[in-house]
């Protein structure tokens, strides 16, 4: 297996770890409100990429048998004048997607991919890395809070 950055001969095969993760995300929220739209497998990854190429960002993916098997996508944020009147503003990079094949997860594939992006943004002045993680996800919780990561942000809903 092998992490290198993304080329277009594997855009069908991330499409597909897309539409996998969101298969996933569907069958866990507890809220019914994520859906696969008809357009997400042919639009989702040409957006996703499409941010990374506009916002300083990279996207890796892990190939094996010339197949990617996992992929992560990553930007560099940015911020308005009004962040900057109670935040410090940081460098951030920010990881947008994160997804290994599930007939392999616990492999040790989505730590290296983690590995990449971070040198990546250290290489580039990022001081932070930022994931918006989906609140019942907890098998992703785990796999971030093991990586170092913590919560600073929490979202709350209620449906009235």
């Amino acid at each position: 297996m092998n992490i290198i950055e993304y080329e277009d001969k594997y855009l069908e095969d991330v499409k597909d770890l897309l539409v996998e993760l969101e298969e996933y995300i569907i069958s866990i929220d507890m809220d019914q409100l994520d859906q696969l739209h008809p357009d997400y497998r042919d639009k989702m990854a040409v957006l996703d990429l499409e941010e990374v190429s506009n916002n300083n960002g990279k996207c890796y993916i892990a190939v094996e048998d010339n197949k990617a098997i996992g992929v992560i996508m990553g930007i560099v944020g940015t911020y308005d004048e009004y962040d900057y009147l109670d935040y410090k503003c940081p460098k951030r990079g920010i990881v947008t997607e994160l997804v290994v094949s599930k007939n392999i997860r616990s492999s040790g594939i989505g730590q290296q991919l983690m590995n990449k992006m971070e040198e990546y943004f250290k290489s580039i002045g990022c001081e932070y890395v930022l994931i918006d993680v989906f609140g019942y996800n907890d098998n992703a919780l785990k796999f971030y809070y093991k990586q170092g990561y913590h919560a600073r942000m929490l979202t709350t809903i209620k449906k009235i």
